[in-house]
């Protein structure tokens, strides 16, 4: 079957407009985050919006999680009837290579009713942060990469990251992390972070990003604004950072602007509290932090998508629901909710009911669907079923790539 981002290629080359500009130009409205001018009446993506239902634009800025190696009926359902832009696995979902591409393809199959491609995303960093099965070899940790402190290791560790996980049907990778590790005392980033100075992590961090690019996977950079210098967990708690914009960017800043410089397609905002810019919402729900800061002042017109929102940072201070709305106000595309399909229903319930009532435009969400649509179209995003994997072509690349740069270290 042709796929249906490859028609809408084919109508852009013939009609001979731009690919991937961005939706409608700057609104009073409150939330509307982009600066571009309009798109033209023709742009078939945008004609594509006109065609979407306010439920299936509302669904395809939502990641969603779920329990077990199979799809059992709660995710089919969230699938079938709420249209999410995609699905986060963790190792909860993992057994072995067999079963991952098994429910990976089973995934694509449930959604083969909806007219647009799933993300099929995960975290996958090397070191601790693997969830991959145990059938591949192991991709050491960002600090260890960033004592080798070499260019050609990390692009080829990113290219390898990208290069497992297109192998099995992903197409999104929650990686690398360009926080700095400033922070001695940080409970959640340590040996995650390529090192604790801007030069290293940025120089290396950009060089796995372009790597997992490479193999056609998105590479999503995180922890914006930086969660290097945290002393809390947000997976327990919500971190407070007393850093100032002066700091940021002297500093935690550096690496995520130079990500955009060289083409990063999307940025994840941490659950923060940066009490000196924003001292009343965490950065995941502030527009002065994610449309003032990453939007206009770094000039970032591409995706943005939250931390987990059902961590302890969100869950523990917020209704889940009245958060996703005022992430999506601050400037949000795509919310991020892991566990509980309560939590999913919660969070699209909410947006849904924010646009009857006026207080998220409709506006505000097809920016946001422009963007998922032209990200997925430039990546080709696909249902296409994977009938196996040759893990062990993988791992010689992997065990190569390591005698030949770690080994020596």
């Amino acid at each position: 079957m042709v796929n249906k981002f490859k028609l809408i290629f084919i109508i852009t080359i013939i009609t001979s407009l731009p690919i991937g500009c961005n939706i409608v130009g700057s609104s009073d409205k409150e939330g509307s985050t982009n600066k571009n001018p309009p798109i033209s009446e023709q742009n078939p993506i945008k004609e594509q919006i006109g065609k979407m239902s306010l439920d299936e634009k509302i669904g395809q800025m939502m990641i969603v999680g779920f329990d077990g190696y199979t799809a059992d009926e709660g995710i089919k359902e969230i699938i079938e009837k709420y249209h999410p832009g995609g699905v986060i696995l963790f190792k909860r979902n993992i057994k072995d290579g067999n079963q991952l591409l098994s429910l990976l393809n089973e995934l694509k199959s449930i959604n083969s009713s909806n007219e647009i491609p799933l993300f099929l995303s995960i975290d996958e960093e090397g070191g601790k942060v693997s969830r991959l099965p145990d059938e591949f070899d192991k991709i050491p940790s960002s600090e260890t990469i960033g004592q080798v402190n070499n260019e050609d290791l990390s692009y080829n560790i990113g290219k390898i990251l990208g290069r497992k996980l297109k192998a099995l049907g992903f197409n999104m990778d929650f990686a690398p992390v360009l926080d700095i590790n400033s922070n001695s005392e940080n409970p959640i980033i340590g040996d995650r972070a390529f090192g604790d100075n801007a030069e290293i992590v940025t120089k290396l961090g950009i060089e796995t990003m372009r790597g997992i690019q490479s193999e056609k996977v998105i590479s999503v950079v995180k922890h914006f604004p930086g969660h290097g210098d945290t002393s809390e967990d947000s997976h327990i708690g919500l971190p407070r950072v007393d850093n100032d914009l002066s700091r940021l960017e002297s500093l935690e800043l550096i690496p995520f602007k130079e990500a955009i410089n060289n083409g990063v397609d999307a940025v994840m905002i941490a659950h923060i509290l940066m009490s000196e810019i924003d001292p009343e919402k965490p950065a995941s729900m502030s527009r002065t932090i994610i449309s003032d800061i990453l939007r206009n002042r770094l000039n970032f017109n591409k995706i943005i998508i939250t931390d987990d929102m059902t961590m302890g940072a969100i869950l523990d201070n917020y209704n889940i629901g009245d958060a996703a709305v005022q992430s999506i106000n601050a400037g949000i595309d795509i919310v991020l909710v892991c566990h509980g399909y309560d939590n999913e229903i919660t969070v699209i319930k909410a947006v849904k009911e924010a646009v009857k009532n006026d207080i998220i435009s409709e506006e505000r969400i097809d920016e946001s669907v422009y963007r998922i649509l032209s990200l997925k179209e430039k990546y080709n995003i696909n249902d296409n079923i994977i009938d196996s994997i040759n893990t062990r072509s993988i791992n010689d690349s992997i065990r190569s790539l390591l005698e030949k740069y770690i080994s020596p270290f």
